[in-house]
């Protein structure tokens, strides 16, 4: 059944089309019936999906909507909004995961029906996977009933390894009365303020998370290991009737899984709303979560204070109902200051692992949920420079063991937290902004941590390793001393050496090989001998003057001089050779310049594509394979694959040989075939491919004449800062086969030309900043 009040934006439209934004405007301009809008702004129109849908199919422009794309528009059309929506979908796709003889009871019958059984037929999931619902005080899950003492928590929480608690009951009635057992779902409130948001998941960033403070002001508190409670559960219950506009989404969203699972279904959906509110969120990279999870090591109990979407729980977590041997009765600790997020977390968790879990929406400097915890592991990316996380309020608290951080030292405050909550010997791994290492304001703070044993390492990331991008972030790995060790010794680490070339990210697996090995060499040893360039450990004292400045760049040594000057004489080898191929490789000049252009019948890529003779892909947000990706810089620079998609359950679109990759933003004139090397990689954002029919165009003709400059001119809009290419409005001529066999060897010429010239470039830059380095740092006489 079509949901009539989901509505859908322009570039929905496009997207259920297959099309640019320019074509729904002109189909807007051109046909009377098209359907009017039904809200949104003047500037931005929103339609009726239903009407937008059959409109489509009766003028032949759509078969039929895919089903991913339908419930995505009624998700995101929702009328109580996407992240209400997503919680319905995620408790019904919990049920069809633990218990789907429940779910095909309730949907046996019309809409009221279902809305009226869900809330019963949810309870016997949610309780035994949430425990039971605290009756009296808002009918939320997680609780026992009675309030919680002061800084408790009245959390979700699931016992490891529990199974589902009653059998399957007979069918009810749908009356009023049944409605008030609800099923979990998020506990709308007004957005406040938020400060750097953080933490996104692997599959998504891998997910993101926003940082909002929630509580109050307070009188400073009397001393005490936690600040009073104004944390709640992160899941609330609700009504039948509150159900009942969502019902045709999730009877969507139950079909979607019957073909792609529950957990996968759930992934895909918040993949699609984090991906389609960037500025809402910050992600987590899911390599740098992975990381992060492996520094800790395998932990029975893991908390992440600051959790977002469960990235990083995500990391440490079994994926699955069968965990590892060492993390056997595993329990997650969440909590994050929205409250949509603490709830979509506790969804996303209780989907991906049967680990016990417990999860708390409130702000965790002001209302700690977990003040009795010593936990195994913390993983935490925590907002970065706040100012407002409780300096006043705070000043008395016991967490901080070691000084009061000053009101500019958030971060600092984070990490006593952090330290707080785990057990002697327990490890927490905290994402850290490059200031924070260094900022005067806090080396007290930095110096009692290093005296102590607590700090244990620093890692300096690439730039690209997280948001924001341009900053090379570092990771702080930290453990709670049972006693003051003699002469401790800190791990100091840099691998932004290996930052990647394009946008794609680092190189992970060089990041992850050479930080891990680094840190279970000092771990085991309890000093590290120097890597150049690379990795060394200092004695505490070493480090204790005025400043206790931690940065890792202030303390490696460089690479040796022997080997500096051999990559320069490499290099300058390969420069030479490149720049005697571009000279050979030199195009010949026209031969008949006055002979006039030749005026050939012209068409289209969109009409190529109606004949068959061309099929368009476009690239996908995120993909469950691991390959490389081939990003639109990557295009533009003629480099090979330096991408990685966010995981979700999308499928990626993989490219083949004599494919044709054209990027749609920036307004350039390039057009790319993928060669053997690159064959086999996932296309990335902003990139459309044409693949053409070998027996009807030549790959090389067909990009030729796609990089022409009055062909991107004509098929380029310019409605907005940014250019875009209607890739279907670009025009090449009507030539036989044998004819475009010579243009396209003219074509693949200039194209080897053309890399061979960016290559030399590169080479170029590459020796003049070697040069430089090695004339300052001594390793490169002048004579």
């Amino acid at each position: 059944m079509q949901d009539n009040a989901t509505e859908v934006t322009a570039a929905g439209i496009a997207r259920l089309a297959g099309v640019g934004r320019a074509a729904v405007s002109n189909w807007r301009r051109r046909h009377a019936d098209f359907p009017q809008p039904v809200g949104g702004t003047e500037t931005s129109p929103s339609f009726a999906l239903a009407e937008v849908e059959g409109w489509l199919r009766e003028h032949g422009k759509l078969a039929e909507v895919p089903l991913r794309e339908r419930v995505w528009q009624q998700l995101a059309g929702h009328p109580a909004g996407p992240v209400t929506a997503l919680t319905h979908v995620g408790c019904v796709l919990l049920l069809i995961h633990d218990r789907p003889p429940l779910w095909l009871n309730a949907s046996a019958g019309s809409d009221a029906r279902l809305a009226a059984m869900l809330p019963e037929a949810l309870e016997q999931v949610l309780t035994p996977r949430f425990g039971p619902a605290r009756r009296g005080r808002g009918g939320r899950w997680g609780g026992d009933g009675a309030r919680p003492a002061t800084g408790a928590s009245a959390a979700v929480n699931t016992a490891s390894g529990e199974q589902a608690s009653a059998a399957v009951h007979t069918q009810r009635a749908a009356a009023a009365g049944h409605t008030q057992r609800a099923a979990a779902a998020v506990h709308t409130q007004p957005t406040v303020t938020a400060s750097t948001t953080v933490n996104s998941s692997p599959t998504v960033h891998d997910s993101p998370s926003v940082h909002s403070p929630v509580a109050k002001p307070r009188t400073p508190p009397a001393p005490t290991s936690a600040a009073p409670t104004s944390s709640a559960p992160a899941l609330d219950t609700l009504t039948g009737p509150a159900l009942l506009p969502s019902t045709p989404l999730l009877r969507g969203a139950a079909e979607l899984a019957s073909e792609l699972g529950a957990r996968q279904t759930f992934e895909f959906l918040l993949g699609r709303h984090l991906d389609a509110n960037p500025r809402q969120y910050t992600l987590t990279p899911a390599d740098l979560a992975g990381l992060m999870a492996d520094l800790a090591g395998p932990a029975r109990t893991v908390l992440d204070p600051a959790c977002g979407t469960g990235a990083l729980l995500r990391a440490a977590a079994p994926d699955g109902p069968a965990p590892r041997p060492e993390q056997a009765d595993q329990r997650l600790h969440a909590q994050d200051a929205a409250p949509d997020l603490a709830a979509l977390t506790g969804l996303r968790l209780a989907l991906h692992t049967r680990a016990g879990l417990r999860a708390a929406a409130g702000d965790t400097l002001r209302a700690d949920a977990f003040p009795e915890l010593r936990a195994d592991a913390v993983l935490c990316h925590p907002p970065f420079n706040e100012r407002n996380w409780g300096h006043d309020e705070l000043a008395y608290d016991a967490r901080w063991e070691y000084g009061f951080p000053a009101r500019t030292e958030s971060e600092l405050a984070w990490v006593q937290h952090a330290l707080a909550r785990l057990r002697d010997g327990g490890t927490a791994v905290l994402l850290m902004p490059p200031a924070a290492a260094s900022r005067r304001s806090g080396r007290r703070v930095r110096a009692d941590l290093l005296r102590r044993g607590a700090l244990r390492a620093v890692v300096a990331l690439p730039v690209g390793a997280a948001p924001p991008y341009n900053i090379a972030l570092h990771l702080w790995v930290l453990r709670r001393p049972a006693k003051a060790p003699a002469q401790p010794e800190v791990l100091l680490a840099d691998v932004g050496q290996f930052a990647g070339e394009g946008r794609g990210g680092p190189d992970w697996r060089a990041v992850r090989d050479t930080v891990l090995d680094a840190w279970r060499d000092f771990d085991g040893a309890g000093r590290l001998d120097e890597r150049p360039g690379l990795a060394r450990s200092l004695p505490v004292i070493a480090l204790l003057d005025d400043d206790v400045d931690l940065s890792p760049a202030r303390h490696l040594p460089p690479p040796t001089a022997a080997d500096g000057a051999g990559r320069l004489t490499d290099v300058r080898e390969r420069l030479g050779e490149t720049l005697r191929l571009t000279a050979d490789l030199t195009p010949a000049p026209a031969h008949d310049p006055a002979q006039p252009a030749p005026r050939w019948p012209l068409t289209t890529v969109g009409e190529l594509v109606r004949g068959g003779a061309l099929v368009v892909r476009t690239g996908t947000h995120g993909g469950h394979a691991r390959v490389p990706v081939l990003t639109d810089h990557d295009v533009l620079s003629g480099t090979g694959p330096s991408g990685t998609l966010p995981e979700s359950d999308e499928e990626p679109v993989l490219t083949e040989t004599g494919d044709v990759v054209v990027p749609v933003l920036g307004g350039g004139s390039v057009a790319r075939v993928v060669d053997d090397a690159t064959a086999g990689a996932a296309l990335g954002r902003n990139l459309v491919l044409l693949r053409p029919d070998p027996a009807a165009l030549d790959p090389w003709f067909l990009a030729g004449f796609l990089r022409g400059t009055a062909n991107n001119r004509q098929a380029s809009s310019y409605a907005s800062t940014a250019t875009r290419l209607d890739v279907r409005r670009l025009q090449l001529p009507r030539l036989p086969l044998d004819a475009q066999h010579r243009y396209g060897t003219r074509f693949r010429a200039l194209d080897e030309f053309d890399r061979a010239l960016k290559r030399a470039g590169r080479l170029g830059d590459q020796l003049v900043r070697g040069m430089y380095d090695g004339l300052t740092d001594g390793s490169v006489a002048p004579d």
